[in-house]
């Protein structure tokens, strides 16, 4: 999965990237999101902007990046995209328990999934719960606790401890954690290295005191406003 969007203003150096990589299309997942302001205000031009630099025939999923004003108009508008294969599917970003139903209820496609700021601690047990009952898939940002926060959080005691027991790193230990509670991550990496040790949480399976002992963490230490 590759994740950006226009606030990011890289879009067309992504579109450039996987037409150069050689990899099929078919085969990267694209994500991307379209912002609250001027964006919702004229959703169709946000969502071209965003299909013309990309260049790469379709998105797979487009999000809203947080709650505002028209965001019920700028879903409807992504929704045409959707009949018009133009974008596959569609998803919301920071939305909570109170906003969500009634988002739901004023729409016509469903979202797939939605994008909220977890970590240990941060770990919105109750809003994972109530997403995924409902049938939204659940996505972490910040899963390492984001910006300025990420060290301590790699460096927690009781991490520390969970990543020796199993020989493996802290990050690793993180996003087995996520995995375990059926919610998809999205770590950030520009280092090759962590990229591999990132993708390489699938042989190793942590215990429920495990898992207990990271749901102790929880500070509900949010590191961002949305």
């Amino acid at each position: 999965m590759i994740q950006h969007h226009s606030f990011y203003g890289n879009e067309r150096e992504v579109g450039r990237a996987i037409k150069e990589s050689g990899i099929p299309r078919e085969e990267i997942f694209v994500l991307t999101k379209i912002y609250p302001g001027s964006q919702y205000s004229n959703p169709e031009k946000a969502i071209q902007e965003a299909l013309d630099k990309l260049d790469i025939g379709y998105i797979d999923m487009m999000l809203l990046h947080h709650p505002g004003i028209n965001d019920v108009e700028a879903y409807k508008t992504m929704e045409k995209f959707v009949k018009q294969n133009k974008i596959r599917s569609l998803g919301l970003s920071n939305w909570y328990v109170e906003q969500i139903d009634d988002f739901v209820s004023k729409v016509n496609i469903k979202p797939a999934l939605v994008q909220n700021e977890i970590h240990p601690y941060y770990q919105e047990n109750e809003v994972i719960k109530y997403m995924q009952n409902r049938g939204f898939v659940v996505q972490a940002w910040y899963p390492f606790g984001g910006r300025g926060n990420t060290k301590a959080l790699l460096n927690n005691k009781t991490i520390i401890e969970i990543a020796k027991r199993h020989r493996i790193s802290p990050a690793q230990v993180i996003l087995r954690w996520d995995l375990q509670n059926g919610v998809v991550v999205i770590p950030g990496s520009s280092n090759i290295s962590h990229q591999i040790e990132n993708i390489s949480i699938f042989d190793f399976e942590l215990t429920e005191s495990e898992m207990q002992q990271i749901a102790l963490l929880n500070k509900n230490e949010k590191h961002d406003w949305y």
